[in-house]
């Protein structure tokens, strides 16, 4: 077995544990070169019940204007809104943030990593929704300065 196969393997663990660990029914991650997708045969994907919200597939997404900085995922992780599922959200749509204020954290080898904004302005779209894989590089947040 050569190596690349071997480190393939184990990225293909790695994901199918985080799917199991978070209930994911599918999970797409982008690493350099290569695209992983995986998907739980004759699964329905569950509506979101959560409360939180993001742009779904067949949702129109609003064009980013001139004042608005994208935040980009630092890192490859599960995203979540909030601390723990019984605590309010860092951040939602509408809100005034400061630059240092955290919006969300990633998940990551089971290590969770506050992402801080660099910017100050007022979040007008979170991307991804509670729970989702984002990739390193992905958009999280939209904040109009």
């Amino acid at each position: 077995m050569d190596e690349r196969y071997a480190e393939e393997t184990q990225t293909l663990r790695e994901l199918l544990a985080l799917m199991h660990e978070h209930d994911l029914d599918t999970i797409k991650v982008k690493l350099g070169d290569a695209v992983y997708e995986l998907s739980r045969a004759n699964s329905e994907q569950a509506p979101q019940a959560d409360g939180f919200s993001s742009a779904s597939a067949g949702e129109s997404v609003p064009e980013a204007g001139a004042n608005v900085t994208k935040v980009l995922a630092p890192l490859t992780g599960v995203f979540y809104l909030a601390s723990s599922p019984d605590a309010a959200p860092y951040a939602d749509v509408g809100d005034r943030v400061e630059a240092g204020d955290v919006l969300c954290v990633l998940e990551a080898m089971k290590l969770f990593n506050e992402i801080q904004s660099d910017y100050s302005g007022t979040i007008v779209r979170i991307v991804p929704g509670n729970g989702e894989l984002v990739s390193q590089g992905e958009e999280l947040f939209w904040i109009e300065q």
